[in-house]
């Protein structure tokens, strides 16, 4: 009878060690969950934003792949421009932030690879306005692709055939202002409308906006004959908005 005695407290003990650990470990568990939920919060906001970043990748790698398609005899000389730039989008582009000397480098690169599909009289204009010394220049300020959409649009829709078309693109860094200034004679040829159409420039605002917030301005401007997109970057408000958040 003893022996029967000891055995129930000793499983009785057994048993309430058992509840106490579980319940210790329900009650750890729970907070655990509490602090994923209030980071959950945090969050939201890269996630979006890793989602758009995502979807551009694609996007990019089929318009350089159709201009190297379109002129294979300068398949030598488009690789080694690729090779720059499938670095930039394999490495650099994961970071959230890069320096615009690394974007303004990679967006040189990006045109000299659409130069291949134009005429070698066709209208081109790059400039750059941007001071090595310039501040801002070397910090990471700028979000990777920032300037794909706007550059790539510009190659896609301008009129490539008429003896006065032409691409203009400006780099402008003045007074803490990064400006990317994009303009192309509009083909007279009709595109088709595509029920997924004009994502790119959507993804691009909304990527802009989850990031710089006030501290950037997207314009366009239009009419019969030109096309032209503006961004517009406050690198100093920007910095300084990155330090109160």
């Amino acid at each position: 009878m003893e022996t029967f005695l000891v055995i129930i407290v000793i499983t009785l003990l057994v048993v309430i060690g058992w509840l106490i650990y579980s319940m210790r470990a329900i009650s750890i568990r729970r907070n655990e969950l509490e602090t994923e939920r209030q980071l959950f919060d945090s969050k939201i906001r890269y996630l979006q934003l890793e989602n758009l970043e995502s979807r551009l990748d694609p996007h990019l790698f089929k318009n350089i792949l159709n201009s190297i398609q379109s002129h294979a005899y300068q398949t030598y000389y488009a690789l080694d421009k690729m090779a720059g730039v499938l670095d930039y989008i394999l490495y650099d582009s994961q970071r959230k932030m890069v320096s615009l000397k690394e974007e303004h480098e990679f967006a040189l690169r990006l045109i000299d690879i659409n130069k291949i599909k134009l005429n070698p009289l066709f209208r081109l204009d790059i400039r750059s306005s941007i001071g090595e010394t310039e501040p801002y220049y070397t910090e990471d300020l700028i979000a990777p692709l920032v300037c794909v959409e706007l550059i790539e649009n510009a190659f896609k829709h301008a009129d490539l055939a008429s003896s006065d078309a032409f691409i203009s693109i400006l780099f402008k860094l003045k007074n803490n202002q990064f400006d990317l200034l994009v303009s192309n004679k509009k083909s007279r040829m009709k595109t088709l409308t595509k029920d997924k159409g004009g994502y790119g420039l959507t993804a691009l605002n909304k990527r802009l906006e989850l990031i710089y917030g006030h501290t950037y301005k997207l314009e366009k401007s239009e009419d019969d004959h030109i096309y032209s997109m503006h961004l517009k970057i406050n690198l100093h408000d920007f910095k300084t908005k990155m330090r109160t958040t």
